[in-house]
């Protein structure tokens, strides 16, 4: 099954056509959530790498209830991923979806495919480090979003288009 990562704007376009059993949005906290008909995990907290006075930034208990909301996905429907443009907090969360679900398969080989799915694609690498500390994946996770370099901004891209990341690898495939 898919794990489908779009901007906000494009929420209920894919929630309509592919039906996720589950959906996690990450948006800042004065945005306005979605509500689609699934298992929903709304997740507030502004887009930066580093903690600066007035904002929120992803910490320790965002990635608790991410990781537990994630582990519950059964993969018999797909699982939709958002932000407000579908560049770097969806794609971190769709990253470490694929790896909590892919535990043997190198994290460098999901983090290739996220970039052959988006070249827009850039993960929020602050998100990223808290999953692979969590995970106690010794930095490979952080490494391997590092080794695909940035996508592009939403400065450059404006917003991200949906796209889609396979939900399990073949070990050593």
């Amino acid at each position: 099954m898919a794990i489908l990562v779009c901007p906000l704007s494009r929420v209920t376009e894919v929630v309509k056509a592919r039906g996720p059993s589950h959906v996690i949005s990450l948006l800042d906290p004065h945005s306005q959530f979605p509500a689609p008909a699934a298992r929903h995990l709304k997740v507030s907290m502004h887009d930066i790498v580093d903690e600066s006075p007035g904002w929120i930034a992803p910490a320790h208990e965002h990635m608790s209830e991410i990781l537990a909301f994630v582990t519950t996905w059964e993969r018999t429907a797909p699982i939709l991923i958002h932000c407000y443009a579908g560049i770097s907090r969806s794609t971190a969360t769709a990253f470490i979806t694929a790896c909590v679900h892919n535990p043997a398969v190198d994290e460098e080989e999901i983090a290739m495919a996220l970039r052959a799915a988006s070249h827009v694609a850039w993960p929020n690498r602050r998100i990223v480090a808290l999953a692979d500390a969590e995970l106690g994946r010794n930095g490979r996770m952080t490494a391997a979003v590092d080794a695909i370099g940035p996508g592009l901004s939403w400065e450059e891209a404006g917003e991200n288009t949906p796209f889609e990341l396979r939900a399990l690898f073949e070990v050593g495939a």
